[in-house]
C-alpha cells in the first residue's frame, strides 16, 4: 500500500482540457502512469505528491488520422515497424500520441504490407499506432491531386475481401474512396464488416455523395481539397459534407491547402452528429530537416512550408497539429476549446476504437501533453510530466 502511494501525483499549475471542457484550479491525478480522475486544486486528496507544472494547458494527446510519414522517411517508401517507430516518434514530439499511418495510393503489394505492417507494429508496443489509413486507390482520376494515375484502380471483389479481413484483424482500418468509384453495395459490405469508410479525391456529385452515406460512408478526408466544390446548382462533395448531420470531416489547416474565410465558413455551417477535426496529412517532412523527398518516384520539394510536386501540385503538407491549432484559433477564430476538441475528441469520434485516446478516461494509461500558454509543445515540460 505504502509502494502504491509513493506513486500517486497530482498535476497542478495549469489547465485542465479533459477532451470536452476546460477546468481551472483543478488538479490531474495519476497513480503512475494511470489516470484517475480530476479535483479542485484544494481538494487534493492525501497520499498525493504535488507536482507543479507551467503555465498552459494540460490535455489528452493530439489523435491524427491520416499521418503519411515524419523523421524523414514516408510510409509508402518502406512499410514496416521500423518506419513506423521513426513516424511515431517524430510525430510524438509534436503532442500526437494516437495516429493512423497512412498509405496513398499503390499497387496492390504494397497495401497488403502495409496491412501486415500494423499488428507487427502494435506487437511491437510502437507508440501511438491504432490502426491503418488507406488512402487511395479507388479514387477518381479527375481528383487524383498527388496520386500516381498510374496507380489508380477499381476496388475489386478481391480487393473489398482483403479489406474486410483486414478491418477484423485492427483496431482501426479506414479508406478513403470515390464515391463514384465505388458501388454503394461495396460501402456498405465493408462498412458493415467494420471499415471506416471516407469519401475524398472525388469528383461526385450532391447526390453521389449523399448515396454513399447512406450505404455508410462516415467520414471525408481532408475537406475541400481534391473534391466536387460547392456550387450554386450543384453542391458537390463539398455541400455533401457540410450539409449532413452524420459525415464528419478532416481539415488540413495550414494557411495553404484551404483558406481561413473557407475554414470558418465550414466551422459555422457544419452541425450535428458529424464533427469536424484537423488532421496534418503529414509527409516526411515533419521533424525532419529535409529538403526533398521522392513519392511514388516522383520529386517532392518543400519551400517555405509548402510540399509540391514539380509541377506546383501540393503533396501532402509539412504541418504538426500545434501549428494546425495556432491556424485554427489566431487566423479562423475558433476558441481555444473547440479548436482542442478538433484535435483530441473529435477525430477519435470516427474510430471504431479509440484504443483509450482522445480524452481521459478513468483507470486507463495516461496519455496527456502540456501545452504553453502559445499553444505551443515543448520537450522540456512534457518530458516532465
Amino acid at each position: 500500500m505504502e509502494v502504491q502511494l509513493m506513486t500517486r501525483r497530482a498535476l497542478i499549475g495549469a489547465e485542465v482540457f479533459d477532451g470536452h471542457r476546460l477546468h481551472r484550479n483543478h488538479a490531474v491525478l495519476l497513480d503512475g502512469d494511470v489516470f484517475l480522475g480530476l479535483c479542485s486544486k484544494a481538494e487534493v486528496p492525501d497520499g498525493y505528491i504535488l507536482q507543479n507544472v507551467p503555465s498552459g494547458t494540460l490535455l489528452p494527446g493530439f489523435v491524427d488520422v491520416q499521418v503519411n510519414g515524419g523523421g524523414g522517411v514516408l510510409f509508402n517508401d518502406d512499410p514496416s515497424p521500423q518506419c513506423l517507430a521513426t513516424i511515431a516518434k517524430a510525430h510524438a514530439k509534436t503532442g500526437t500520441r494516437a495516429f493512423l499511418p497512412t498509405l496513398i495510393t499503390d499497387t496492390p503489394e504494397k497495401t497488403r504490407a502495409a496491412i501486415e505492417a500494423i499488428p507487427r507494429a502494435i506487437d511491437e508496443k510502437i507508440p501511438g499506432v491504432i490502426g491503418l489509413h488507406l488512402e487511395g486507390p479507388h479514387i477518381a482520376p479527375a481528383r487524383k491531386g498527388a496520386h500516381s494515375q498510374a496507380l489508380i484502380r477499381p476496388m475489386t471483389d478481391e480487393d473489398e475481401t482483403l479489406l474486410c479481413a483486414a478491418a477484423a484483424a485492427l483496431p482501426n482500418l479506414m479508406i478513403t474512396v470515390a464515391p463514384e468509384m465505388v458501388s454503394s453495395g461495396q460501402i456498405a459490405r465493408l462498412s458493415q464488416a467494420g471499415v471506416i469508410v471516407s469519401l475524398g479525391h472525388s469528383d461526385c456529385t450532391f447526390e453521389q455523395a449523399n448515396e454513399a452515406v447512406a450505404a455508410g460512408a462516415r467520414c471525408v478526408t481532408h475537406l475541400f481539397n481534391a473534391m466536387s466544390q460547392l456550387g450554386s446548382r450543384e453542391p458537390g462533395l463539398v455541400g455533401a459534407t457540410l450539409s449532413s448531420d452524420t459525415l464528419s470531416a478532416g481539415l488540413i489547416a495550414d494557411g495553404i491547402h484551404v483558406h481561413a474565410a473557407s475554414l470558418r465558413t465550414a466551422t459555422a455551417a457544419k452541425t450535428g452528429l458529424g464533427k469536424l477535426f484537423l488532421v496534418t496529412d503529414a509527409m516526411a517532412t515533419v521533424g525532419s530537416d529535409i529538403t526533398e523527398f521522392r513519392l511514388n518516384n516522383r520529386r517532392v520539394l518543400r519551400r517555405d512550408g509548402r510540399l509540391t510536386l514539380e509541377d506546383g501540385t501540393l503533396a501532402g503538407a509539412d504541418l504538426d497539429l500545434p501549428t494546425a491549432l495556432s491556424v485554427m484559433i489566431q487566423e479562423v477564430g475558433v476558441s481555444p476549446v473547440a479548436a482542442l476538441r478538433m484535435a483530441t475528441t473529435h477525430p477519435a469520434t470516427v474510430l471504431k476504437d479509440t484504443c483509450g485516446y482522445g480524452t481521459f478516461v478513468k483507470g486507463h494509461a495516461w496519455h496527456g501533453i502540456h501545452l504553453d500558454p502559445a499553444i505551443r509543445y515543448t520537450t522540456e515540460a512534457n518530458e516532465a510530466l
